[in-house]
């Protein structure tokens, strides 16, 4: 049997049985329309019932004949309807051949009649374009209230395609209600064969669930925490061991086909099937930072995970960081959500526990054949900071040696609490006489701290850019407090003797003398530093981006005495932390 989407001008789409295509705008289609998304709306065919399954992915509005569907929401194409890909135009009619007798179904006729629809919608009254949307968006992407079709995906396959049926019904807003009658009977029986699969996959037989420590989970199930999106699939048993590793590992490879999920290596499934069986639960790891500055859109993302587990066939689930902060790799908000929310209270057994993935800080040709250099070291990281074993998926699942690897050049867990503050240590950090004090120093390097608790409260006035302004009025501050009798503390990064110069002039044209407070924290420590103030609940510090801080290291030059100043001090970062849960975060590498 083959099922294909056929439009007049001869495009025909062949849709396999139970595989995802993603579809809308692009040469394959001949649709060239904007309004229509190169990923319009995902499709599954089931041979059975002669019908695919529709999901919209785009923002505008795709119709099944006069059923529009907005964002997120479902609905089923039978054999012989058309799906008009955006709005209601670019018609497609659904058609099923029979492989043995060549023999399709009536469709022609069906088709034929849909081709007037269009001109049908022209009489009736216009519509609001909040009419082809969910009514909110809690309603589509938070974990209690979802559509059907997303507790109910193919990451375990479906035993029957009457199960569909009942999911299309519940999920399509303007669908009919025929078979609730029975649907609570569908879904018990559904429930009971995923627990089945669980119990095949993990390698036990039907036991009580308290033997094995856990139930497993019966839906498929999207959650969100902040910017943490879990996605848990039907038959996930919550485990003492557990597999983390890089969902990028298993996305599409250089030669995979545009939208379709593909396994980089053919050993990783029955590998991850071999691990369920010994009794580890494996769990996916992934920072999505797309999702956060709007280059990729949740909904497409949460589809290509669910492709994925549909082509592994295998209860897992997924863990995706769509921003910054707490849960972003290597920082370990999300290995801590799993451990404390996610594993049904099942403490890990860290021994026995071990990560996979290729973000490993390896260099350019760590391998033979031209291999690139790792795009970061945020997985081997994010292994070090849990304390569990750590492999690439080509140790892993191929059985490579063990490849070079370089590690950041700051390792936040050696930062000491009982360094000399600053140097020389018998200088006294403020005077009795008038003067002016300029800090220079990286972003984050811990100026405004050091001068609001040594300095500020001394009675020097403190002048601030960020405050301000413009250095323009950081002078004009500088010299009124002068003009005033005060003694002034400057907390800006001044990296060159340009910058420098504006308050040397000040203070000499006032016969002041002028010291340099030289912060000497690092360019990866203060990034460091401002990635932790950022993940640091109520923060009042502005997030610094790297070009402001590489601005900074182009700029630098190291103050000496000789731009006119009576003395440079050295000042060196000490950490000081609330407590012990702020400590353990400053300790865990942040960034790869």
């Amino acid at each position: 049997m083959q099922c294909v989407l056929v439009n007049d001008s001869g495009v025909s789409v062949p849709l396999g049985d139970g595989q995802v295509l993603i579809f809308g705008r692009s040469p394959e289609s001949q649709v060239s329309d904007k309004k229509c998304s190169r990923q319009q709306v995902k499709l599954l065919a089931n041979y059975k019932d002669r019908t695919v399954l529709v999901t919209q992915l785009g923002a505008n509005p795709s119709f099944l004949g006069d059923q529009a569907l907005g964002r997120g929401q479902s609905g089923r194409l039978s054999e012989g309807e058309t799906l008009y890909l955006v709005n209601l135009d670019y018609p497609f009619t659904l058609q099923f051949f029979d492989g043995s007798s060549g023999a399709s179904s009536p469709a022609p006729a069906k088709a034929k009649e849909s081709k007037t629809k269009k001109d049908e919608q022209r009489d009736k009254p216009k519509r609001s374009i909040q009419d082809f949307f969910a009514p909110s968006p809690k309603k589509v992407w938070w974990a209690d209230s979802l559509p059907l079709t997303y507790l109910c995906t193919n990451a375990v396959k479906r035993p029957s395609s009457q199960e569909d049926e009942v999911s299309a019904k519940r999920v399509c807003p303007n669908g009919s209600s025929d078979g609730e009658d029975h649907s609570e009977s569908v879904i018990e029986e559904k429930l009971k064969q995923l627990q089945e699969f669980a119990e095949r996959a993990s390698g036990h037989e039907s036991a009580p669930s308290a033997a094995r420590g856990s139930s497993p989970c019966t839906k498929d199930h999207w959650e969100q925490t902040g910017n943490l999106m879990i996605f848990t699939a039907a038959g996930v048993v919550a485990r003492e061991k557990v597999r983390g590793k890089k969902l990028a590992l298993i996305l599409m490879g250089a030669s995979s086909p545009p939208n379709r999920a593909k396994i980089l290596y053919p050993e990783i499934q029955p590998k991850l099937a071999s691990l369920l069986k010994d009794g580890f639960k494996v769990v996916f790891f992934t920072n999505q930072m797309g999702i956060a500055r709007g280059k990729l859109r949740p909904e497409v993302f949460k589809s290509k995970v669910e492709d994925i587990l549909a082509t592994l066939k295998l209860p897992l689930q997924v863990f995706v960081a769509a921003g910054s902060g707490i849960y972003r790799k290597p920082v370990l908000g999300m290995w801590d959500h799993l451990c404390e929310k996610a594993n049904d209270g099942i403490t890990v057994d860290k021994t026995q526990s071990f990560y996979v993935g290729d973000a490993a800080g390896r260099p350019v040709n760590w391998a033979p054949g031209k291999k690139k250099k790792d795009f970061s070291c945020s997985d081997r990281l994010f292994a070090l900071n849990i304390g569990l074993r750590f492999h690439t998926p080509e140790e892993f699942f191929l059985g490579w040696k063990p490849a070079p690897f370089t590690l950041p050049t700051f390792d936040p867990r050696t930062c000491d609490p009982n360094t000399c503050l600053y140097d020389p240590p018998d200088t006294s950090l403020t005077s009795s006489q008038q003067e002016v004090v300029v800090a220079v120093g990286y972003p984050a390097s811990g100026k405004s701290t050091f001068f609001h608790k040594h300095i500020v409260p001394k009675g020097y006035v403190y002048v601030n850019r960020d405050t301000l302004g413009s250095w323009q009025n950081c002078v004009s501050a500088c010299e009124r407090a002068l003009k005033e009798g005060h003694c002034v503390a400057v907390d800006n990064t001044n990296p060159d003797p340009e910058s420098r110069k504006r308050y040397l002039d000040v203070s000499q044209k006032m016969g002041v003398p002028c010291r340099c407070f030289l912060f000497t924290t690092s360019l990866e420590q203060s990034k460091h530093n401002n990635r932790f103030r950022e993940m640091m609940p109520g923060n009042k510090h502005a997030t610094v981006n790297d070009m402001v801080f590489h601005s900074y290291k182009n700029k630098f030059v190291e103050p000496s005495l000789s731009e006119g100043f009576s003395q440079i001090l050295k000042v060196h970062f000490v950490p000081g932390f609330q407590d012990g849960k702020s400590e353990a975060l400053y300790k865990q590498f942040s960034e790869g």
